[in-house]
């Protein structure tokens, strides 16, 4: 039987290469090659010899020769000199052998090739590749092919620039729609050219319409990308006349489209739709009627009127009355079943893309579910001082803040002597978040603030007007239509600074990329009155109106930044260029450039933020570079502040990436520079929860300088909101001490009470949500959170959040956009995500009473008066005398040793096992880390529409069984959970019998 010997050495293989036959020279590379792994660190002493055997032509065995110095230049670390020799190869690198060394050689066959096609497409200079490469490359995408590893073959196809090979990819895939998805996802994660990225949604839009069953909701998310309305009102208009389900996947669409807040495009998309429309369709509702009339909101807008206004607009019943007389006048024109019912569907999905229908939900959704806890306003308010603006202020901000879209402005209206207190710019502020309250409330928004509006004739507070107009602004963030002329009238009417300050960016906010001509010129006519006050919001509107569109005006409101001698109009204008370049990534390199080398640091501070705006959510490497550059070596803090901050913005797409490039940064010996990181952290890992992200601003909590503990603050609040309260509740009771420590800097005090709104947003019903359902980010959201930083230097842009707060919901419809009365299965236990318990008063008084000293001569007087009275009662019953002891000496306390918790059954209640599971009534609050728990019930009547949808948000469902009747909810606020918000909303609930507790029994007391 034969034994192998293991080889101990390579010594004398190598003799064998001084051998003149070259019989002996293949057969020392071939044993060479099977031992190269072990022996290199020899074979690397006699290199210079195998690669004079690659250089030899005559050598017939070049290629062999070839591979085994590609294999020790792979252990000597000399990768590309590894990758030379490999392509020298030829067939003999066999890219199939399942080792280290093939698969780290064809990652840098892969990197250099993807190096060099992307040179290419970016200089659109032709850059020289080697056959050689681009043979390896197909051989890598044929093995990809056949062993069905098509996502890999799509990921190296897109960062190679090779569409024809994703196309491949996606046909010769089994499950083409999964690819496809695949690829979609990829593009809106990892492209990062911004051209290319148009290329590859073209193809697969066009891919998507070549499957059996097209994925209309992504092909209608790539064409909004694109900015092609006609292709999506074609699409529109096909399922419209198509099946019940079609209409239904059509609706769909829409609430998706809509989720993206691009007003500019949906209101292309319902011009180019009504073009469609038969001539006999009956118009849509007005806008005005899309909230809900007879809900829960509607009544409580109208008990909330200021002062008991209730005029401003025509009651809905006179709307009604108006559009009935109108019908009536109408021809009365018959029409076919087929028409007719395509009339029904176009009626509602024109509400839908509108933005009327999804706003009425959420707004009586808000309503219905507020859990804001009054208590904590009120403990919040008692420890602020009286006499501090800013904490005033920051009180407003957060009651605004936690009410945010519920209609609910209870807290105000106990309070009116407390918040008439702010004057001037707090009182614009304070009429302000009167907005943020009420937003989305269409119908009667502007009734709502007509105490406050200008009037005809009539001067009120500028302050009053400028911040009721502010109001508006927020109250019809991208859906104001109905109140754009009257901004743009008192625009035109007033002469007031302040007025104008607050019309400007009320008109910015209620045009918000509509890119309205009119509007940008009124605005522009403001800023160039060269006011300070009035030209800071003007600058800003100008960037709100054209957000996006990379107009080119920029360089006129560039020049005139130069030409003006008002830093507030400067900073004004830089940032309405960070907003006009959103979005552009390269297409805003020039102007980057401009402003990044300019001397004024308040235009280099414009230029971070449009470095921010125009990549945000991209991580491109090179805009991080210049961020990172400019926050180590600017002179000005302001810029270096604004530099770091930026980073959150471009790495709002990858989250868990910030932490670790701003780890650094939190620790530098500038301030600004930890506060930047720290708002950095804030913004790009909003509402995740993430562990590395509080861990790393857990030491910024008690930083020594109060503005970097005040971001860190906030930005901790907004990484913690929705998180489940096991998360949050040893962060609340630190806001707690930080607000009630009198010892604490303002501007520390101010971050906790913000933090304390931001906590509870919404009724805890709101979080920020900066990407849509689809994966696309959300433009207002971003807006919104840009304009909220800039509460650093104007305290009434902190309301802007109100803009980037999304409903953590689950709305389900049925094909008549009716809520049926359904369930869903949550497969968590109940506590996980359940809403935070109530502060009650007993509570908070129990923790903030201080034992009172009862002095010793009080205590005897007592115990006297208590054994004369034990006496008589004692004689009066023919009792002995009550023994008794000395009262001490000592100071004692009125403190009372606490009685049970609770009976036997409570305890036993207690230590029942939690369920596993447990179901959610429709509608419901589903916050985003519970998504991944919620499914609709097994063998359920219903069914999404979109399979590949979460069950979150408005969801469309198809009826499974649609012979059987439905039971719908009128409204929901006849929901069960709709009388326990209303509680939470008006304080804690009342007893049940409304009727004063039994007083106690009584006893006898024998001191010891």
């Amino acid at each position: 039987m034969a034994v192998a010997v293991q080889q101990s050495s390579a010594d004398n293989l190598l003799a064998l290469l001084k051998e003149d036959d070259d019989a002996l020279k293949l057969y020392a590379l071939q044993s060479l090659n099977k031992v190269v792994h072990e022996f290199w660190y020899q074979i690397a002493s006699v290199l210079t010899s195998v690669e004079a055997f690659c250089e030899d032509e005559e050598f017939s065995h070049r290629e062999l020769a070839a591979l085994v110095a590609s294999k020790v230049f792979y252990h000597l670390g000399e990768l590309d000199d590894a990758l030379s020799y490999a392509l020298g190869a030829g067939k003999l690198f066999d890219i199939n052998e399942p080792s280290e060394y093939v698969q780290t050689t064809l990652d840098r066959c892969i990197d250099q090739y993807v190096q060099l096609r992307n040179d290419t497409a970016e200089d659109g200079k032709a850059k020289p590749i080697d056959d050689r490469l681009s043979a390896i490359v197909e051989r890598l995408f044929e093995r990809c092919f056949r062993d069905g590893q098509f996502e890999q073959a799509v990921g190296i196809a897109l960062e190679a620039r090779r569409l024809d090979k994703v196309d491949q990819a996606v046909q010769k895939a089994p499950d083409k729609v999964a690819t496809l998805t695949y690829a979609l996802r990829v593009c809106q994660n990892l492209v990062i050219s911004r051209e290319f990225r148009f290329e590859v949604l073209r193809l697969l839009i066009k891919l998507y319409e070549s499957v059996e069953n097209p994925d209309w909701v992504n092909i209608a998310q790539c064409l909004l990308f694109l900015d092609d309305a006609p292709e999506v009102a074609k699409i529109l208009d096909k399922l419209l006349k198509g099946s019940e389900d079609d209409a239904i996947l059509a609706y769909q669409v829409c609430f998706d489209l809509v989720e993206n807040e691009s007003q500019s495009f949906l209101t292309k998309v319902g011009a180019l739709l009504e073009q469609h429309a038969p001539r006999t369709a009956a118009p849509a509702p007005e806008q005005a009627e899309a909230a809900p009339r007879d809900g829960a909101a509607e009544a409580a807008a109208s008990e909330a009127l200021p002062n008991g206004v209730a005029g401003g607009q025509p009651a809905a019943d006179d709307m009604d009355t108006d559009a009935a007389a109108a019908a009536d006048a109408a021809p009365a024109i018959s029409l076919t079943p087929e028409e007719q019912r395509y009339v029904e569907r176009y009626d509602r999905l024109k509400g839908i893309i509108s933005g009327a229908t999804s706003i009425g939900l959420y707004l009586e959704f808000l309503y219905s579910h507020n859990h804001a806890d009054l208590q904590i306003l009120k403990n919040v308010k008692t420890a602020s001082e009286v006499r501090n603006s800013v904490c005033h202020s920051a009180v407003i901000f957060a009651n605004a803040i936690m009410h945010s879209g519920t209609t609910v402005d209870l807290f105000l209206r106990e309070n009116l002597d407390w918040l008439s207190r702010a004057t001037n710019w707090a009182k614009f502020s304070a009429t302000a978040g009167l907005g943020v309250i009420h937003r989305g409330h269409l119908s009667q928004g502007r009734a709502l603030m007509a105490p406050y509006l200008p009037r005809n004739g009539a001067s009120g507070s500028p302050y009053s007007e400028g911040g009721a107009l502010y109001a508006l602004g927020l109250t019809y963030a991208n859906h104001g239509h109905d109140v754009k002329d009257f901004l743009l009238q008192s625009l035109r009417e007033t002469a007031s600074e302040v007025t104008q300050h607050g019309a400007c960016l009320g008109l910015g906010l209620a045009a918000l990329g509509t890119e309205d001509e009119m509007v940008f010129e009124e605005i522009k006519n403001v800023l160039y009155t060269d006011s300070a006050v009035a030209g800071e919001a003007a600058g800003i509107a100008l960037g709100l109106v054209s957000v996006g569109s990379a107009t080119e005006k920029a360089s006129e409101l560039l020049t005139y930044a130069h030409d003006t001698q008002h830093e507030k109009i400067i900073r004004g204008v830089a940032l309405g260029l960070a907003l006009v370049m959103y979005g552009q990534e390269e297409g805003a390199d020039t102007l980057i450039e401009d402003m990044t080398r300019d001397q004024d640091p308040i235009l280099r501070y414009g230029g971070m933020f449009v470095m921010g705006m125009a990549y945000r959510g991209t991580a491109n490497n090179g805009a991080i570079q210049k961020l990172l550059h400019f926050a180590v070596s600017d002179v000005s803090d302001d810029v270096r502040r604004a530099a770091v901050l930026n980073l959150g913005f471009l790495l709002m797409g990858v989250p868990d990436q910030c932490p670790p490039i701003v780890a650094l940064l939190s620790e530098s010996y500038n301030p600004h520079v930890r506060y930047g990181a720290a708002m950095a952290v804030g913004v790009a890992c909003a509402g995740t929860g993430m562990r590395s992200a509080v861990d790393l601003l857990a030491p910024l909590l008690t930083d020594a300088v109060d503005f970097v503990r005040q971001g860190a603050l906030i930005s901790t609040a907004l990484i913690l909101m929705q998180q489940p309260e096991a998360k949050v509740s040893a962060f609340r009771k630190r806001l707690e001490k930080v607000v009630g420590d009198k010892h604490e800097e303002v501007m520390a005090r101010m971050g906790a009470i913000m933090a304390t709104g931001l906590l509870d947003a919404g009724g805890r019903n709101l979080t920020v949500g900066l990407r849509s359902a689809s994966g696309y980010f959300r433009r207002t959201s971003v807006v919104g959170l840009m304009l909220f930083l800039q509460y650093w230097y104007w305290y009434p842009l902190s309301y802007c959040i109100s803009l980037a707060l999304q409903p953590s919901a689950l709305i389900a419809l049925n094909a008549d956009l009716k809520l049926p009365r359904m369930q869903v299965v949550c497969k968590c236990k109940p506590s996980l995500f359940a809403y935070p318990t109530a502060v009650t008063q007993e509570a908070a008084s129990t923790a903030a009473k201080v034992p009172t000293a009862v002095l010793s001569t009080t205590a005897r007087a007592r115990e006297k008066a208590k054994k004369k009275e034990a006496e008589k009662s004692a004689k009066a019953e023919g009792g002995d005398k009550p023994a008794s002891d000395e009262a001490g000496t000592a100071m004692e306390t009125d403190e009372k040793e606490a009685g049970p918790v609770g009976d036997k059954a409570e305890v036993a209640k207690a230590k029942e096992p939690e369920p596993t599971s447990y179901k959610l009534d429709n509608p419901s609050r589903v916050v985003p880390t519970q998504q991944k728990f919620v499914a609709l019930e097994p063998n359920s009547r219903w069914a999404p529409i979109h399979k590949n949808r979460p069950i979150a948000g408005i969801l469309v469902l198809k009826d499974l069984r649609p012979g059987e009747p439905v039971d719908l909810l009128t409204s929901i606020s006849t929901v069960p959970q709709a009388a326990e918000g209303q509680a939470q909303a008006n304080g804690p609930p009342a007893p049940a019998n409304q009727q004063e507790p039994p007083p106690p029994e009584p006893f006898e007391y024998t001191p010891t």
